[in-house]
């Protein structure tokens, strides 16, 4: 081999060598700089330690929980157990139970004097919320609204349901119709438990477990997998919304959904356009159907002549601002 073979053949490996050697110094630099980010970053005050601070606890449940103003034997490691399992998933699926908790601010003082006025527990509230999540929501099975009623059962409890009209998406009228099944369930079982039970059941179901297992107390009965965990589903999300900061859900004021202000108008006649309507109330369609969305079609024809109370929100009410006593631009408020 000649002597320039020789010299290229070394100076190639050496190269080769050099090039894998500085590939190597600078991974490791970027893995340094990398964990330098974090473990500095992560402290800094802009995040007042909360990402640093982070950590996944077990959670203690709490001494003598009642839920509708009755015990729950979390004595039994059963009753514990699945009492436990609920408060981790809804304390650890943070962001929906954060979204639970703004929606709560809005929808909760429009449920709570309807409990009242029909003498159910104040707690059902979070049964609403374990259903929907406060929200119009739609199931598989096609239940519909906060409170998820079949179309059957929704009118069987009064409310009007057709192509142009649905009351299950109308907030105070489906919270009077799940009063109404709720105190019909209790009369029929004796505790609020076995009614919120039945609500996601339904009584048939009950009924047969029942008569099959001979027990008529909700934390005796074996029942299906969501029946099972429905309960106990209220009762967590009821412990954490009652005490946020103690399972980590921090916020103030200006962070949860406020309630938005409005005023209504009667209509006992046809409405041949809900876009113009809205118009002539200075909002438009998409607002109107906000405050309204048990409105299922863009008009009303109302043959049977009924009076339907519309909500339109009052001026200015879409202003963020009008809710926690921010200023409002100048061409806004004029």
């Amino acid at each position: 081999m000649s002597t320039n073979k020789i010299n290229s053949h070394f100076f190639s490996r050496f190269f080769v060598r050099s090039a894998s050697f500085l590939s190597l110094v600078v991974i490791m630099g970027v893995v340094i700089q990398l964990f330098t980010f974090f473990k500095t970053e992560n402290t800094g005050p802009e995040n007042n330690g909360q990402i640093a601070a982070y950590a996944v606890h077990a959670l203690d449940i709490p001494d003598n929980p009642e839920l509708f103003g009755e015990s729950v034997p979390v004595e039994h490691f059963d009753v514990w157990e699945s009492f436990d399992r609920e408060l981790l998933v809804n304390t650890y699926w943070q962001s929906q139970t954060l979204l639970f908790l703004k929606r709560a601010a809005r929808y909760f003082p429009i449920i709570e004097p309807i409990l009242e006025e029909y003498g159910v527990p104040d707690d059902f509230k979070y049964l609403a919320l374990a259903e929907s999540g406060l929200t119009n929501a739609i199931s598989p099975a096609n239940a519909v609204g906060f409170w998820q009623f079949l179309r059957g059962t929704a009118r069987d409890y009064g409310l009007e349901v057709n192509d142009e009209v649905d009351e299950r998406y109308h907030l105070e009228k489906s919270t009077v119709a799940a009063c109404r099944f709720l105190l019909e369930s209790y009369v029929r079982y004796g505790t609020w438990t076995m009614s919120a039970a039945s609500y996601n059941a339904g009584r048939r179901g009950m009924d047969n477990q029942i008569n099959i297992q001979k027990e008529n107390n909700y934390y005796d009965l074996l029942l299906n997998e969501e029946t099972r965990r429905y309960v106990f589903r209220i009762l967590a999300l009821k412990t954490i919304m009652e005490n946020p900061a103690e399972y980590g859900f921090h916020f103030n004021e200006t962070h949860l959904y406020p309630g938005i202000e409005y005023f209504e108008v009667p209509v006992d006649t046809s409405v041949a356009d809900f876009a113009d309507f809205a118009k002539e109330f200075n909002t438009n369609y998409k607002i109107l159907k906000y405050f309204n969305p048990w409105l299922r079609r863009p008009h009303l024809t109302n043959p049977q002549g009924r009076t339907y109370y519309i909500k339109l929100p009052v001026e200015g009410a879409r202003l963020r601002a009008r809710y926690f006593g921010q200023s409002v631009p100048e061409y806004l408020a004029e």
